[in-house]
This record gives structure tokens, sequence and C-alpha cells, in this order.
């Protein structure tokens, strides 16, 4: 039987080229899409998977309010850990990790003294790698962070420092410490699926700013992670009601840090305050922290799986629908093969599983089509995800089981209707001639529905493109506050020391550059955001308004020049003036306050004996990250002393368009003059802000490139239809002809109800992009906004390309000699 059934279907391949060679090219492109899809999908839902005890693993988030500041983040005070484990039987142990920012490490390698500038460098707990389980080359995961002047180093760090040499019993001198620090294992390279990435691992125990805020339940620069221990019921349930034990526990652990800043942690949860502990899920962090402000983990986002998995589902069942479309239009053709095989015994299912199984041996030809095409492309495919996806999937049986049954579903899928439509003709209607269906209307609808369906949802892609670029174009081009050109920062440049304001002084010098300045931090990178207090009479900080939460950065006087920040009201700093104890607000500070008149009030840090500040200016607002977030409360204080001895600091060289390689090498050479042994690291602002945006720029392109594939596979299958319509009304057409119909009137005959049916897929996608792409939208604070002409111009193009395919079947049609046609009457 089945060797019966594939002789059939091959006959009916020969005979249907044109039909049969759409069907392949639409199911190849479909299966190509979705295995693409779903190797990124795989990639996404894999991360931290690979850990022993993954499922038990949580990371502590806090959920703040503070005044009107509400915020999700994924950093934790120091003392959180241990309160969790001493005060909860259930936790087994914790962890934490410090970002202690970039490290100039001076080494030896044969025989030779040199120095690199360490960026993936973490400070974590001496368990870290028990708790975390990655695999070691060499040394004790249990003891190689004991010692406070121990380091780990991955694979790739120990070959970047010691070539082929074990670096175990080698010594790093860390820049900021000038102490050695010996390498006591060695990590195999992080696997692309850890969330985590770092090259170096230094232990806690010596970390200056993690034993200096031991105490401190508000200072938040340390991420906490708690095992649960076996057996320990871990439903989101059970996670719920563990968590609301913890307020209590918060309550008497924070009370003391909060008394230290002048906030009563009672006085603040009567205001309003916010202070709660919760538990993510390790496997979860990856692709559920969109909303969780974090420095350590590389996040995903949820949606764009959502996103990307229903592109590939619309992809394939448009290839589907090409399929159904087609075998009905010529089902008139396969009719009389039915009703003879009907007549001569065969029941109706081995009919319905003789089309089955031509769909099936369709799926599997474009199937094996497909992943030849998926090897091809799968770097472009990378290029454009920004993943580093290969081809190990398919050593998997998981992978071929679900191929198998894609292959199964798809071939069901597309098969089904035909195979139960065109087996439902009763012999005698298609022997006595006529429609052999007895109802021509209901054949066109469905035809005409699923041509609806497909420009639907190419129409809807189109849209979705368009409005993602838009929004993409708006954030790149969205006036900041400052100008982001032409700003070189020299990210290392705390390693000048008390020489900085000498190294800026050199560089003012240089005829390429305009301006110069030296600050704790830049937009981009992390600001300090601590607890103020605004005060309200005078100098009587008892009397208060409540706390304020400040991100903020302390700068000198060039600060405002270089970056050209607007002063809304007041001044900038400046020598002229005693501006040791002063600071500039943002717009938003000012209006959080409450003060009707700013200039001249002061606001009092806490966390430094109260130590009292004077508002100076008012500073047009600024965009320090990303406009996915709104602009927060901002403090710009002044440092007079032009050198930052302690933490991290940064020059910012605004410089002259031009010759831009020629400047580089200007102020590295001026650097080298300071600091011979050190490298000089350097990055621009511009280039910064375009790396916030590279999850926007990937979805973008993706649109793009599935967008196009949408509307192409939607052109097939209208192509299709278009040929059958010409072939089946060639007889009418040379009738018109002959009675003086001009080819424009024959084009628009069989144009007409083809462009009938794009235009109401147009109008069933206008509210349903709408709605999809205004929810999109909500991910950003500062957004573009879905405009009228948006539709239009996907209408537009979307009408053009359906004509375009139609008109060319139907042109070819109109200019035919209909003595060809009506030769045979």
């Amino acid at each position: 039987m089945l060797k019966n059934y594939l002789k059939i279907a091959w006959r009916s391949f020969t005979r249907n080229k044109i039909s049969s060679t759409i069907n392949i090219i639409g199911l190849t492109i479909g299966f190509t899409c979705i295995i693409l899809i779903g190797m990124y999908v795989k990639d996404e839902y894999g991360y931290d998977d690979f850990f022993k005890d993954a499922d038990r693993v949580y990371r502590v988030n806090i959920d703040g309010k503070m005044g009107n500041d509400e915020f999700t983040v994924g950093h934790t005070p120091p003392p959180a850990g241990a309160a969790l484990i001493n005060n909860f039987p259930e936790i087994e142990s914790y962890t934490r990790i410090y970002d202690p920012g970039n490290e100039i490490i001076h080494y030896q390698h044969n025989g030779q003294n040199l120095s690199l500038n360490e960026e993936n460098l973490l400070s974590v707990d001496s368990n870290f790698l028990e708790f975390f389980d990655y695999p070691l080359i060499e040394g004790n995961a249990g003891s190689c962070l004991n010692d406070a002047n121990s380091v780990v180093l991955t694979q790739k760090a120990a070959k970047k420092y010691f070539g082929n040499t074990s670096p175990i019993g080698q010594t790093l001198i860390f820049d900021e410490y000038s102490k050695p620090f010996t390498v006591k294992a060695v990590l195999k390279d992080l696997p692309k699926q850890s969330s985590l990435q770092f090259d170096m691992l230094q232990s806690n125990i010596g970390m200056p700013p993690v034993k200096r805020f031991s105490w401190s339940w508000v200072w938040l620069q340390m991420s906490t992670y708690v095992k649960l221990k076996p057996n320990i019921p871990a439903s989101a349930k059970d996670i719920n009601q563990l968590e609301a034990k913890f307020p209590k526990m918060v309550s008497e652990q924070a009370a003391s840090a909060f008394n230290r800043i002048g906030q009563p942690f009672d006085e603040f949860k009567k205001k309003g305050g916010r202070w709660d502990l919760h538990l993510q899920p390790l496997k979860r962090i990856h692709l559920y922290s969109s909303n969780i402000q974090t420095n350590f983990f590389a996040q995903g986002d949820i949606k764009n799986v959502y996103i990307f998995s229903a592109i590939a589902l619309f992809i394939i069942i448009l290839a589907c629908v090409n399929f159904m479309n087609l075998a009905t239009a010529q089902s008139a053709k396969r009719a009389k093969e039915v009703g003879v095989r009907k007549v001569l015994g065969s029941e109706r299912k081995n009919l319905i599983a003789q089309f089955i199984t031509e769909a099936i041996l369709y799926s599997l030809f474009a199937m094996i089509l497909a992943l030849f095409i998926v090897v091809a492309v799968l770097p472009a495919f990378n290029q454009l995800s920004g993943k580093l996806l290969g081809t190990e999937v398919f050593y998997h049986v998981s992978t071929w089981i679900s191929i198998i049954l894609l292959i199964i579903f798809t071939g069901l899928l597309a098969g089904s209707y035909p195979a139960f439509f065109i087996t439902a003709v009763k012999p005698v209607n298609i022997f006595r001639g006529g429609n052999i269906f007895g109802n021509k209307t209901g054949t066109s609808f469905t035809r005409n529905a699923l041509v609806v369906f497909q420009f639907t949802i190419s129409t809807i892609l189109i849209i979705c493109t368009i409005v993602v670029y838009k929004q993409l174009i708006y954030s790149q081009s969205k006036d900041l506050g400052f100008k982001k050109e032409n700003i070189l920062v020299i990210v290392n440049a705390d390693r000048l020391g008390t020489s900085e304001e000498s190294l800026r002084q050199e560089l003012i010098a240089l005829p390429e550059v305009k301006n110069a300045t030296i600050s704790t931090s830049v937009p981009t990178r992390n600001p300090f955001g601590d607890f103020y207090t605004p005060i309200a009479n005078g100098d009587n900080i008892n009397s208060t308004d409540g706390k304020i939460t400040l991100s903020s950065f302390t700068v000198d006087e060039d600060f405002v020049p270089t970056f050209d920040l607007k002063i809304l009201n007041g001044r900038q700093f400046s020598k002229k003036f005693n501006d040791s104890a002063s600071v500039l607000l943002n717009e938003t500070a000012a209006k959080q306050i409450g003060w009707k008149e700013v200039i001249g009030k002061s606001i009092a840090y806490p966390g430094n004996g109260n130590q009292k500040f004077k508002v100076i200016g008012i500073v047009k607002d600024f965009n320090t990250e990303s406009i996915h977030s709104k602009i927060a409360p901002f403090a710009l204080f002044y440092n007079t002393s032009k050198s930052y001895n302690t933490g991290q600091s940064y020059i910012s060289v605004r410089i002259k368009p031009g010759d831009y390689h020629t400047t580089i090498n200007h102020i590295e050479s001026k650097w080298k003059s300071f600091m011979p042994d050190t490298p000089f690291e350097y990055s621009f602002i511009d280039s910064e802000f375009d790396a916030l945006y590279r999850t926007d720029r990937t979805l973008s392109k993706v649109f793009t490139v599935f967008t196009l594939i949408s509307v192409l596979i939607a052109c097939l299958g209208l192509l299709g239809l278009a040929i059958y319509t010409a072939e089946s009304r060639t007889k009418e057409i040379g009738i018109r002809k002959v009675l003086g119909a001009s080819v424009q009137n024959v084009v628009t005959l069989l144009s007409k109800d083809f462009i009938k049916l794009v235009g109401i897929a147009v109008i069933i996608s206008f509210p349903v992009a709408w709605y999809v792409m205004h929810s999109w939208l909500q991910d950003f604070a500062y957004r573009t906004d879905v405009s009228w002409w948006i539709f239009a111009l996907a209408a537009l193009i979307t009408a053009v390309i359906a004509l375009i395919t139609v008109s060319f079947q139907s042109m070819k049609a109109a200019l035919a000699n209909p003595v060809n046609s009506l030769r045979s009457e």
C-alpha cells in the first residue's frame, strides 16, 4: 500500500510541477526559519541549567521604595545572606558577588614585565566555587579562595597571562593594592550559557568596600545567592510562603542600619517605604530580569523569545496555508482520480491516507533541503541574532525526534484540509459534470479566507518592522540632554592618582582637544546611588521632608561644559567660589523634593555624618542610561582637588571632529608619558550608548528578515493561485479578447478579486498590529508613537507587492493569443 502511495505522490508531483515547486519552496523556507529560531530559543532556555543544584539556587532581589523612587534590583546588602541562613532553616548556604571594576594587572612572562587591563574580574565569597560547581582543571574548589590574596583564573585568562605555562603558584600584582596575588586554581572556560561571565576571581575576604559596608542594609552593591536544602518544596507557592516570613527579619536586621542614616525603619515603613527581599530562581534570571537592575548577569528577554517563536510559527503556518490553498485550487484535477478510485472500491480512509502521505513526503523533502540551508546560513544567523550557535545541536537524539515530529505535524496540518475536502466529493457529481463539490461559494470562501490570513500576518509583520525601526531611530537620535558625539573617555584614569589633573592640563593643550574633565563616573557607566535628606528649614536636619534616593557623579568645574549640559537655574561649579560643599540637581530631583525655590537650599548625606551640600543650580535632565529607563533623580557633587585618589574615576575628553586616529595616538602618547607601564584604555560615549540598544537592533533586523520571508511565502501562494485562476479562465479570457477586451481590462479582471482580499487583510491587521506594538513600546520610558502613516505605508507596501505578484501572471494571460485557447472549441 505504501509503495502505491509513493508512486501516486510522485506522479502528482511531476504533473503539477509549478504548484509542487511552490509548495516545496514555501515549506523549505518555513522549516529553515523554525529550525534556526528553535536553536535560538533552546539556547536561551538553557542558561544556567548545567549547574548540579540549579533547581535549588535562587538570587535574592530587593523590591524597594524610597519616597517616590521605586526599584527592583538584583543586588542586596552585604549582611542579607547571613541573616537569611541564620533565620530560615530552609536555606542551606549562600554566596555573594561584588564587582570591583577594572583592574590593572602587572605580571612577568618569559622574563618580561608586562601589564594588562582586566575588565572581567569579580570578587566572591570563599565558597563560591563550591556553591556554583564550575569545573576546575587545577586547584581545590573548597580552599582556593580562602586566602585574601588568592586568585582563580579561567583557561582563557591563564593563557593570556602565562601562555602554556601552568599558572598555579604564579604571582599577579594588582595595581590598586600594590601587593602580590597568588594563582590558586584554574577553571575550565565558562560555558557560553552561563549568565555569569568572568575571567578572574578574587576573594571578598580582602575587599575593602565589602569589609567597610559589612554592616549596611542600604549599600546595594553585592549580589547574594542562596541554596535551599534538598527536599525542601520549591513550588511558586512554597517560595511565596517563605518570602512572607522575610519582612519581620528585615525589620529587625535593618533597623540599626536605617537609624544610622537618620531614617528610623518603622517611620520609613509608615511613609510607604518598601525594602522587601524576594527569591528569583537561578534558571529564570537570564530571561525574566528585564525589570530588574543588575550589573552581573548577561540578560536576555522572554518577550524576544516569545516574539521569535511566534514569527517562526506564523511562517510555517503560512507555508502550510500555501499547500492547502494550492491543493484545493487544483482539486478539480484530482477529483476525477478520487472518483475513479471510489468507484473501484477504495475507502475514504485510504484516500485520506494517500493525501496525507503526499503532504508528509513534501514535508520530508523540504526538511532535507532546509537542513542543508540551516548549516549554510548559520554563521549569518549568528551575526543577526548575536548568538554563537553551532551544529552540535544535531548530535542530540532529542533534536532529531523534534525534527521528525515537525515533519509529521506539518504534513498533517498542510495535508489534512485538502485530504478531507477532496475525498468528500461524491462520484456522481464528478461524472455528471458541473460543480463537482456542489458548493462553489464554500470552496471559494475557504481559499479566500486563507489568502486573507496570509496577508494579514504579512501586513502585521510589516507594521511591526516599521515601528521597531522607528523606535530604534528615535532611541539613537533622542536628545539625551548632552552631546554624546566626540567624547573620548579614559576608563582607567584612577591609576594616575594625584597626576590626573596634570594629564588633563596636557590634554587640553593639544590642538585637537576642546575640553577635558575628571569625574567619578560617566553616562552609560554605573553612578553612585544613596539616600539623602532634603533640609526643609535652614540648617535644621531634624525637620525634614523625608529621604530621596539620588544617583550621582562627583565632578570638576569642567564637567558641565565638556558634556554640554544645560543649566536651567542658578549656576554651575566655578573656581571663583568655594563650591566644596555644593551640588547641582537635575530637574527630576528638584521636582521630587518639591521645593518651590531650590537654589540656596541644602541636602544632607546621612552616610557621612549628615554632611550638607548647598544646591547652586538645576541641570536639565540628561540620560545616563538607555531610554528603556526613566531619568532618575540625579546629583552632581563638586570635587575641588581634581584628584580622585580612591575609587573609580574617568577623564572625559571632547575632541574636535577630524582625524580621530591621529588624535587618539596623541592622547595615548600623553598617557604613556605619565603611565608607561599601564595600558591606555579608552572608549567613546556615543559607541557605549549605541551598545545599549544592541538588543533593539537585533530585534529590528530579525523583524526585517522574517517579514521579507513571510511576504515571500505569501506571494508564492498568491502567484500559485493566480496561475491556477488564469489557467481555469483561459477560454473566458480568449472570448473577452475576441469581443474587444483590452489587455488592461483582462489584467483588471484577474487582479481585482485578489486585491480585494489583500484590502480585507490590511484592515484586519491594523488593530492587531497596533495592540502588539503599543504593548511592546511600554518597555521604553521614552518612546515614539504609532503614527497613522505607518499603517498607510504598510497597506501600500502590501498592496503593491500583491499587485506585482498577480499582475505578472495576469499580463501573461492577457497577452496570450486567443486563438490558442479557442481553437479546441
